[in-house]
């Protein structure tokens, strides 16, 4: 007898990281059906890449058809929340990516309409779900390996690329401001190795110190947190050099009471090829782990989440808790520079 099959779908390409959900999905076995997408969306790419898939005629097509599971989207940042409440409200589970919401109001009706059906509302959180040498550190903080987490400190440079950027990019209602999404990335992570269920903004500061020509555009931001299971400090900017041979020198530092973690996710500036670099300082010494390779279990986590209605993947409460910490330090944070 053969293994229950998910089928998927995908609703909105807007952004790349679509390529990267549609693939883990597929790795895990899971069946790629159909895909819709607004004509404002780079179709003619996707097809390519994917032209054994057919388009869908239009989105209720797919939300209407019974034998599909999951839907996929990487639309307009503002788009998603209402578009997962739809996918919700039709019976299916939803993966959007980060950041999977904009507005507080968006994240209430969903976390509402989510008690109300039991579908799954994930969001990939790529830069820790994706990342051999994050999914490693975490092996290593669960198994005591540095002691108690005392703090992480997450650093998201990315490069900016405008002339390849669509328009929401700069209109900061669209794209929910720099902290709320490429900083949802890092609250994900500070939840996930503090351990925390409860946190506050300590503090928070955004601003536009390179762009006084798109006012919209949030170029740069840090939070300070303080949790319950430890603190966390972020930092995000679109200030990555061309002179970097790739598009950002993404880090996380984890400091434990008995050692601490260094991870060089995408880049070692020091010379080692490639990236998933993982440096351990222990009281024995220092280790290092070449991590490129390693076990990539959120796509089959969540496939067997959707046949056996578990949490393994990601509890539905961090999904949410971790976009609220987002939404929140956007809120609150002083704005600076060109920003209007």
């Amino acid at each position: 007898m053969s293994s229950p099959t998910v089928r998927f779908s995908v609703i909105g390409i807007t952004h790349d990281h679509i390529y990267g959900q549609v693939r883990l999905m597929l790795r895990a076995g899971a069946e790629f059906v159909n895909w819709y997408a607004p004509e404002s969306d780079p179709i003619s790419q996707f097809s390519a890449v994917f032209s054994h898939v057919p388009m869908a005629r239009c989105e209720e097509e797919i939300l209407e058809d019974p034998s599909i599971h999951l839907v996929l989207t990487s639309a307009v940042p503002a788009d998603r929340a209402p578009l997962g409440i739809r996918v919700m409200q039709h019976g299916k589970d939803f993966m959007s990516d980060k950041p999977g919401f904009t507005t507080l109001e968006q994240l209430a009706e969903a976390r509402r309409v989510q008690a109300e059906t039991g579908r799954i509302y994930s969001i990939c959180f790529s830069e820790r779900l994706e990342v051999p040498a994050a999914v490693k550190a975490g092996e290593l903080v669960h198994a005591g390996a540095i002691g108690k987490v005392i703090q992480t400190v997450g650093l998201g440079p990315h490069r900016a690329r405008l002339h390849t950027r669509a328009p929401y990019f700069f209109e900061r209602e669209r794209y929910g401001g720099i902290l709320c999404d490429i900083g949802s990335h890092q609250m994900d992570q500070f939840l996930f190795y503090t351990g925390s269920t409860e946190a506050e903004i300590v503090s928070a500061q955004v601003g536009n110190f390179k762009y006084p020509q798109y006012p919209g555009l949030e170029d740069f931001g840090d939070v300070v947190l303080r949790g319950n299971g430890g603190m966390g400090y972020v930092r995000v900017d679109w200030y990555t050099p061309d002179g970097l041979p790739t598009w950002g020198d993404g880090r996380l530092f984890i400091l434990g009471t008995e050692g601490y973690i260094e991870l060089r996710k995408y880049v070692d500036i020091e010379g080692r090829p490639g990236g998933d670099h993982l440096f351990l300082v222990d009281q024995k010494g220092v280790h290092y782990i070449d991590c490129k390779g390693g076990d990539l279990p959120y796509g089959r986590q969540l496939v067997y989440d959707i046949i056996n209605r578990t949490e393994t993947a990601l509890p539905q409460w961090h999904t949410f808790y971790a976009s609220e910490l987002a939404i929140r330090a956007e809120m609150q944070a002083v704005r600076l520079g060109n920003l209007r």
